[in-house]
């Protein structure tokens, strides 16, 4: 590994616990007002926080693609090449989900639910769905994807990525639910808001987004991906500042290549949720759960058990 990745790598750890800490904020201050989750941060975070994103702003940002150009980027995620995955493997310092213990499958039709809750302007969410939605695409297909970026007033300003505001998933083997709760632009002084939460999807936050589950400074964070209750996650996997300067079409193109560090590293994440999911899905589509790609995780998950 070179010393730029190594340095990339370990300013992603860094900035992922100062950052999400201050996304967890903007999400607690948003559901306090429904009663299922209340906000308590400390004023040292803030600051961390804030000056955490100080001095990111002032660049460009590249044109979101539409059209063809936008069907490509589409096609190009939702269709990284079995191949490349499986090089891949585990990647570069993928990240796990924590598993739980104890805890009921989560269910929606009979199948086994997989929850994501975020915000288009939240660039964690954006760095995030890169590496989901190639998961889920080894699963079943979307709909309605398109392409967005974080909100350009935010730390990590104007990250690439895809919403799933007005998205569908069609699986015979999952469910997923997409939850955007805000824009990436702002109304008066908050985001405006965009999808809004069941009560069911506010209790599994309730529950699973807060201790014991997640540590205190994290409870409340976007990402939230819950994984049938079996698996969770609170925040990104990896740091948005590795897609700094990009545009889609170029995140694209890394993911599709093995050999790209940045490829590695969201092609990494994309197969330990993979191979989270073939648990939950009992090993099914047997081409994708006994892959390298998912058999590379396999002492990590060895004690999910789906009845």
């Amino acid at each position: 590994m070179s010393r730029r990745q190594r340095d990339a790598r370990d300013y992603a750890r860094r900035m992922r616990v100062i950052q999400e800490r201050g996304d967890a904020r903007r999400a607690r201050m948003r559901w306090a007002t429904t009663a299922i989750v209340v906000v308590v941060l400390a004023f040292g975070v803030l600051v961390v926080a804030k000056l955490g994103g100080a001095g990111q702003g002032g660049e460009s940002a590249a044109p979101v693609p539409t059209g063809d150009a936008a069907t490509a980027v589409v096609s190009g995620l939702t269709s990284v090449p079995a191949a490349t995955l499986n090089s891949v493997a585990r990647g570069e310092d993928a990240t796990l989900p924590k598993l739980t213990t104890g805890q009921a499958v989560l269910t929606d039709g009979g199948k086994p639910l997989v929850l994501y809750v975020g915000a288009e302007y939240c660039p964690f969410c954006a760095a995030q769905r890169w590496p989901l939605v190639i998961a889920l695409s080894r699963f079943g297909t979307f709909e309605g994807l398109t392409l967005s970026h974080s909100a350009s007033d935010d730390t990590f300003p104007d990250t690439p990525t895809v919403s799933f505001h007005g998205s569908t998933y069609t699986s015979q083997y999952l469910t997923f639910q997409g939850v955007e709760t805000s824009t990436n632009e702002r109304k008066g002084g908050t985001y405006a808001p965009l999808d809004k939460l069941t009560p069911q999807q506010q209790q599994i936050i309730a529950t699973y987004n807060a201790p014991p589950y997640v540590d205190a400074q994290s409870a409340g964070a976007i990402p939230f991906l819950d994984f049938a209750n079996q698996g969770l996650m609170a925040g990104s996997s990896f740091s948005p500042q590795l897609l700094k300067g990009m545009t889609h079409a170029e995140i694209v193109s890394a993911v599709a290549d093995p050999q790209s560090s940045l490829g590695r590293t969201v092609d990494g994440n994309a197969n330990a949720m993979t191979a989270l999911l073939c648990k939950l899905t009992g090993g099914q589509p047997g081409d994708v759960c006994t892959s390298p790609a998912v058999t590379a995780f396999e002492k990590d998950f060895a004690n999910v058990s789906v009845k």
